[in-house]
């Protein structure tokens, strides 16, 4: 008994001498301060590493790199180290040792430090982890997935079970940091049922208070990326995030955040306006090639004169050293920048002939897509990229890569059809869904535009072409079953053959399916209709009465987009009333979802429907919020700042004439003044046709005005004053002088109470020609803006006259005389 008491205590003291010494280099792994302490510990006690100290050992290594600017980093000097290779080895050999923990942490240091992805440690780890995926913590499991991402693997089997475990413990995760990884990590494999619960997860963990949200709200905006969906709810949370942390956002994250905003559309003023003021201050620490072009991709579209042309000429010096990507960067900004700098032009175009070779097929065609639209002259240029086009033309077997090839191919100048063309359509149109028929369609309608089809075999061959691409359209649509699918398949599909060939059709396939609309589809269904500029009723209704059932779920920006489809078709559906009220109050209650510019967009679109919900208004016309206005315009595009300016200046026409009670001044007297008086334009042959005709009915030219602007500036084709016997009213005697009839005769008594008072009994007529774009497509319908004209004029006096192209330019009305007797019915007739 004595014996055995004396060999346990012996044990005993070497089994605590070893854990003493053990847990004590353990310790000094930890305390290195540099690479090299750690490669002299691990040389001095190879031995007596155990599967942890390897582990340790190899994160320690990470996190010193880590804490190291990245230029600075030595992952290099790292991996070639004869310890580090020492250390793998014993990683490999113990792998079957370590905990769940310690091999998760390990194959993430390695793949930090920049490890191979087949090196033999990488692939054991895998496969250990593979082994153990069940008893993974969700810590560890969310690492072990973000490895398996950054190898690319995600679409391997393992991604697809671990996609399963998180659906099955998505109740229990309560850390948006796990989660957020878990996203990004299987965003490529999962249903869209589990896609919206991880959404609703998303939402419910993400808090917006804090900055330490930064790198969580950036992968949940990645994740939002892969699977392709605007989720506007977890969007505007994120960009709160993003405008919190002003601290984080230097020009790399900006521009990553910029990248994942403009793929999935989504677009804040507030953040464009953080960016330019932080980048404008920084603009002098960017000299190289690579944060060059990210600071002219984000900055060059929003930015003053002066810093534009310091951004250009910068460009310009750089140009030879930019990368192949980089040159198509610039020339894409340029393009959104709508540049004509032909110094900078000329400069990428000669940096592009050394780089033709190194681009892939889609990168090619979106390079000539941006130099034609930049109006590049380089004919050498153009042909080095026509046998490229070509090149890759004869070897292509995708469908999409094919009818995007023979798009752009019919954009350059002189380009002419040829035979491959037309065989290389022809046998993909069995596989090509609508928007790559459209493509090929497109570009055999413009070269028969342009009288291209020059051999008489090849005009032969694409009117049968043609004939073919009609014929799979119809099949195509014939066979259309499940909406959503329609709907994002025709997202991209637009222009004559569209309009002109399936537009019907497509029109008719979406009632058919009319069951499958949903409050989750009609955003598309809208999108779809406003494009077509068709007034389906049965459609239209369905739409209005899911909208009204699921207003609660509908987000206010996408119900925007609802009400302008009726106030652009001058729609009003069953239940007007309760339609638009029950939007309206969705939207007032929201209203913090909206930008400046978004609130002008729909307090117009609600204005043109007759809607003007005091909340708004009294939002909108407040010196604060157009303060904000203002800054806010200068970030936005050219063409988009205009069109709110427009917006406004029209909202606040129909505010000052219907709503009287809100008090609202009218405040764009000098923008109206700049927008007319500098854009004269010459008559137009049919107008002087109609003048001519309306001084014969009346008895002379000085009866009638025309080209006339009324107060608020309403531009009108023709004036004219009758008095109450229906005798017309000289504009001589009320001392207004008219100039040649060739010239714009312009009204000076823009202001209302500037206007000369009429006679008793007497009434001015505005005559108004209408052409198609006043119309709803193949109806006599009018669209909204026409009908609100329309309104306006009425309240201002006129006796309103529109003539309808169909109307004018019918049989009926063939001869002068027809047309005069038309003019007289329409000024003498009572209504």
């Amino acid at each position: 008994m004595l014996c055995l008491r004396k060999v346990y205590l012996f044990a005993l003291r070497r089994y605590q001498a070893r854990t003493v010494s053990s847990d004590l280099l353990l310790s000094q792994i930890n305390n290195c301060t540099h690479e090299d302490e750690v490669f002299s510990l691990v040389g001095r006690n190879k031995a007596r590493l155990s599967e942890k100290h390897v582990g340790i050992a190899l994160n320690v290594l990470w996190q010193l790199q880590k804490k190291r600017p990245l230029l600075l980093r030595t992952s290099d000097y790292v991996r070639n180290h004869s310890q580090f290779l020492a250390l793998c080895i014993l990683a490999e050999n113990k792998v079957e040792h370590m905990e769940n923990e310690v091999i998760v942490d390990t194959l993430y240091s390695i793949q930090r430090l920049n490890v191979e992805d087949h090196d033999s440690l990488a692939g054991v780890l895998v496969t250990e982890a593979w082994k153990r995926l069940e008893r993974l913590s969700l810590p560890a499991l969310s690492k072990f997935a973000l490895c398996l991402y950054k190898q690319r693997r995600q679409f391997s089997p393992l991604i697809g079970k671990i996609a399963h475990i998180v659906d099955m413990k998505l109740d229990s995760i309560e850390d948006i940091r796990i989660l957020s990884v878990l996203m990004i990590s299987i965003s490529d494999v999962i249903s869209q049922s589990f896609r919206d619960r991880l959404l609703k997860k998303a939402e419910q963990l993400l808090g917006e208070e804090d900055e330490v949200y930064f790198n969580y709200a950036k992968r949940i905006t990645q994740f939002l990326q892969n699977v392709k969906l605007t989720y506007y709810p977890l969007l505007e949370k994120c960009n709160k995030i993003f405008l919190k942390s002003a601290s984080q956002l230097d020009l790399y994250n900006i521009s990553i955040i910029f990248g994942l905003y403009e793929q999935l559309g989504f677009d804040s003023a507030e953040f464009r306006l953080v960016a330019k003021q932080l980048l404008s201050e920084s603009i002098d620490d960017y000299h190289d090639p690579e944060t060059f072009s990210k600071l002219f991709f984000i900055l060059g579209p929003m930015a003053g004169s002066k810093v534009r042309e310091r951004l250009l000429v910068t460009a310009a010096h750089m140009a030879e050293g930019f990368s192949s990507h980089q040159v198509l960067g610039i020339l894409k900004t340029m393009q959104k920048m709508k540049c004509r700098n032909s110094h900078l032009l000329k400069k990428m175009v000669s940096v592009l002939h050394k780089h033709l070779d190194s681009y892939h097929v889609l990168q090619l065609i979106k390079l000539t897509q941006y130099l034609i639209l930049l109006r590049c002259h380089d004919q050498e240029l153009f042909a080095k990229l026509k046998t490229s086009l070509f090149g890759f033309l004869k070897s292509s077997v995708i469908p999409a890569d094919t009818a995007a090839i023979i798009h752009v191919l019919a954009m350059l100048p002189s380009s002419q059809v040829e035979e491959i063309i037309v065989n290389k359509a022809t046998a993909i149109l069995p596989q090509c869904n609508l928007q790559h028929l459209n493509y090929i369609a497109t570009a055999l309608i413009k070269w028969n535009h342009y009288d291209q089809l020059h051999w008489q075999n090849t005009s032969e061959l694409c009117v049968k072409l043609l004939q073919k691409i009609n014929d799979c359209g119809f099949q195509r649509l014939r066979k259309a079953g499940n909406l959503n699918l329609l709907l994002e398949e025709l997202t991209h599909v637009n222009g004559e053959w569209f309009q002109e060939v399936i537009r019907e059709e497509t029109v008719a396939t979406c009632q058919h399916l009319i069951d499958q609309v949903t409050w989750a589809n009609v955003l598309q269904l809208s999108f779809f209709l406003i494009k077509t500029n068709h007034r389906c009723p049965s459609l239209l209704d369905r739409i209005a009465s899911v909208t009204v059932e699921n207003t609660d779920k509908i987000h206010p920006f996408k119900m925007y987009f609802i009400l302008c489809l009726f106030s652009v078709l001058n729609y009003d559906p069953p239940g007007n009333e309760e339609f638009f009220e029950s939007c309206i109050q969705h939207l007032t209650s929201n209203l913090s979802c909206f930008e400046t510019h978004h609130l002008v967009l729909l307090g117009h679109v609600l204005a043109v429907a007759g809607y003007f919900p005091p909340a708004l208004i009294k939002t909108i016309f407040n010196v604060s919020f157009l303060s904000k206005l203002d800054a806010q315009l200068e970030v936005l595009s050219d063409t988009l700042k205009q069109r709110v300016r427009s917006r406004l200046m029209k909202l606040n026409r129909a505010v000052c004439l219907e709503c009287p009670e809100f008090h609202i001044p009218w405040f764009h007297e000098h923008y109206c003044h700049r927008i007319f008086y500098t854009g004269r334009s010459r008559i137009n042959p049919l107008r002087q046709h109609i003048h001519k005709m309306l001084a014969e009915i009346l008895g002379g030219s000085h009866y009638t005005r025309v080209s006339v602007l009324t107060p608020y500036y309403y531009e009108i084709d023709f004036e004219c004053i009758l008095d109450k016997n229906k005798k017309p009213l000289s504009y001589m005697a009320q001392n207004i002088l008219l100039g040649a009839l060739e010239g714009i005769h312009w009204r000076c008594d823009i202001k209302v109470e500037e206007r000369k008072a009429l006679p008793p009994g007497a009434q001015r007529i505005a005559l108004e020609l209408l052409d198609s774009k006043a119309f709803i497509k193949g109806s006599h319908h009018l669209k909204g803006e026409a009908a609100l004209k329309k309104r306006h004029l009425e309240m201002l006096g006129y006796r309103v006259i529109q003539i309808p192209h169909f109307e004018w330019n019918s049989m009926v009305l063939s001869t002068k005389g027809e047309q005069l007797e038309y003019l007289r019915r329409c000024l003498y007739e009572t209504q």
